[in-house]
């Protein structure tokens, strides 16, 4: 490990606490403790050089047209695939429901989508039907699902008008013909906390026409939780190397299942759901409307819900005790991952892994490796951070290198998704990199927590910020930074109680006072700044126009040393603790009261066993995705976030 520079202590650390926050911790206590009671708290700020944020902030963004690949483009007017089908309430076959395909809408989120039928198909008395002329698909890689309602569970049973259930089935162009699917409550409910994000009340699913590939992420997470093949838990194709929710997506399939198998809407399970799915004062008044309120409000009526699971038995193995909340995760090892730190997201969804042993991992959006061992040598060596530039390409931030490459004061490794390396660069000044960030131009923004220096590198490597990067006296032991949409950054320094503003061309630095160990950074879609506050278990949040709005910092929802910040395509801030076992939500600097917190007392997902999460990334789907320091896993919460547009390259965007 490196040597410290801290001014108060210099000595050599060890990575036996397996953690950058707590291996700095140890040794930054002191000098902490002196920079929280020098600047003090509050809301205040100290100005090194102007500079500091808001209209009269210079633009030093060099491009404004940075974009990421290119892809293929769809074919219009796609030939949909013949199939057929079943309809099931359990066990047991729907009979006389109203069934009807849909291409998702493409005018916004919930938007009204594309009935591809020119009147619904009708189940026969074992549930099943067919689809044979339905009109074409709109696009190749439109998203395709059913919807079956009405109808009675068995031959016997009373016909149901709350029935609604969904199954999702993947983009056009991949449905095959012959292919045989089922609905049942399982597939609704993948459906409705997968598709989240674009799900509306009355079975409208659509997003914008710019995030054609967010929803697309959408349908495979649904096929990932549930086959359509069987109408159960976990989908055909779920890594083996992962752990899918199965019991408690059973537990919430038992609880919709227990109103299908009813005998009508006003039966007591049904009015039961949609009493406790209740959202907003108004009830819900169909199946699949129920599953989207408790899918969107995980945390409303825990208990009630689950009291509702005693009515169906249908899908097993269920839980035995009521959840933390109704939020839906996924846990994924292998890739080779060690010491999982830094998280990434590219234009196709797929998650990098930085890790601090040697090795870096690639995921598909689904949670299977890319590559089975990972991808180690090039460089590689005590990687923490990382991310995605413009073309793809992921940069490894190596805290240290072999004595024979920049004296051994680290690289930055590039990485592309065949698993090679393009480029090995050492150049800038570059001392214990340990985060990466890129500004909409495609500048990389390199934190040197070595010598608290800060460097920027073109994307072919060259220096933009001279031979040692910039300094400037307020930045101590900076550990994470995040750029703004004049590409201009955000640096957190670990070692203080400040957020430095630094300008590309390096001629000001504007520090503000947020909380004590701000230790990771983020910036929204309107230039608002969010940190994380390790040591003061706080977030905090500076506005576009460069007032601290958070005072001494937003507390609260779990947080224990909070390591990971991450803002989502609605500007709502989401933390993951390295000593606390969930997330914490806290609401839009945009809103009334920025800074609410929206998650549980305890977080979410305080069952999800997170273990020392060191890094937190969205998707273009709503995905929320956390690198388990402690475990070497990833943890997938579904459809939990409001879509952001990937690679993050500036601030948050919306896809």
């Amino acid at each position: 490990m490196p040597i410290s520079r801290n001014p108060i202590v210099n000595t050599e650390m060890s990575f036996s606490d397996r953690s950058f926050g707590l291996i700095r911790g140890v040794v930054l206590v002191a000098a902490t403790a002196v920079a929280f009671a020098l600047t003090g708290c509050g809301g205040s700020s100290t100005t090194s050089g102007g500079g500091g944020g808001g209209s009269s902030e210079p633009n030093n963004c060099k491009s404004t047209n940075v974009t990421s690949p290119s892809q293929p483009a769809p074919t219009k007017n796609y030939a949909v695939a013949s199939f057929s089908g079943t309809v099931h309430a359990g066990a047991l076959p729907m009979v006389g429901s109203s069934v009807q395909l849909y291409s998702a809408g493409m005018t916004g989120n919930g938007s009204a989508p594309t009935p591809l039928m020119s009147s619904p198909v009708t189940t026969d008395s074992n549930g099943a039907f067919a689809i044979t002329n339905s009109t074409a698909c709109p696009f190749s890689n439109s998203v395709l699902y059913i919807v079956a309602r009405g109808g009675s569970a068995g031959a016997s049973g009373t016909s149901n008008s709350a029935v609604e259930l969904t199954a999702v089935l993947g983009q056009c162009s991949g449905l095959k013909s012959g292919s045989n699917v089922v609905v049942s409550d399982a597939t609704t409910v993948a459906a409705a906390w997968a598709m989240a994000p674009f799900l509306a009340i009355g079975a409208q699913i659509g997003a914008t026409a710019t995030n054609s590939s967010g929803i697309a992420l959408a349908a495979a997470t649904a096929l990932n939780l549930v086959s359509t093949t069987t109408g159960t838990a976990p989908g055909t194709s779920f890594p083996t190397t992962g752990t899918a929710p199965i019991a408690r997506l059973n537990a919430l399939a038992n609880v919709l299942n227990a109103c299908t198998g009813s005998n009508g809407a006003s039966s007591p399970a049904c009015a039961q759901l949609f009493s406790a799915a209740t959202a907003a004062g108004s009830a819900p008044a169909n199946i699949l409307d129920a599953a989207m309120n408790i899918a969107k409000s995980p945390g409303a009526n825990v208990a009630e819900i689950y009291g509702l699971t005693s009515g169906s038995n249908a899908y097993l193995p269920s839980l035995s005790a009521a959840p933390s909340d109704w939020s839906l995760f996924a846990i994924y090892g292998g890739g080779g991952m060690n010491g999982p730190s830094s998280l990434s997201i590219d234009s196709q969804g797929n998650v990098w892994v930085a890790n601090y042993f040697g090795v870096a991992s690639l995921f598909s959006n689904v949670g299977a490796p890319v590559f089975s061992s990972g991808i180690s040598g090039n460089g590689l060596l005590n990687s923490y951070g990382g991310a995605v530039d413009v073309s793809d390409t992921m940069w490894v931030a190596n805290e240290q290198s072999a004595t024979n490459v920049n004296n051994g004061l680290g690289s930055i490794t590039l990485l592309n998704s065949a698993g090679s390396s393009p480029a090995q660069y050492t150049s800038g000044g570059l001392n214990f990199p340990v985060a990466v960030a890129f500004d909409t131009s495609g500048v990389a923004w390199v934190v040197d927590y070595g010598n608290s220096h800060i460097t920027l590198l073109s994307g072919n490597g060259s220096p933009l910020s001279g031979a040692t990067g910039y300094t400037a006296v307020n930045l101590e032991f900076p550990a994470a930074v995040a750029t703004n949409s004049k590409c201009n950054a955000f640096v957190a320094n670990q070692s203080s109680n400040t957020i430095t503003h630094v300008l590309a061309d390096g001629s000001a630095f504007t520090d503000y006072v947020v909380g004590q160990g701000p230790t990771s950074v983020a910036v929204d879609g309107t230039d608002n700044v969010w940190s994380a506050n390790f040591y003061a278990n706080s977030v905090g949040l500076v506005s576009s126009a460069g007032i601290v709005r958070s005072g001494s910092g937003y507390v609260g929802g779990g947080m224990n040393a909070p390591r990971a910040i991450a803002v989502d395509g609605s500007g709502n801030a989401w933390i993951a603790s390295e000593h606390g076992p969930s997330l914490a939500e806290f609401a839009s600097a945009s809103t009334a009261s920025p800074g609410v917190l929206l998650s549980p007392a305890a977080g979410w997902g305080a069952d999800a066993k997170l273990l020392e999460p060191y890094s937190l990334a969205i998707d273009a789907a709503g995905n929320i995705w956390v690198s388990n320091y402690g475990s070497n896993t990833l943890t997938e919460f579904v459809g939990m976030a409001a879509p952001v547009k990937t690679p993050l390259l500036g601030p948050v965007r919306v896809p």
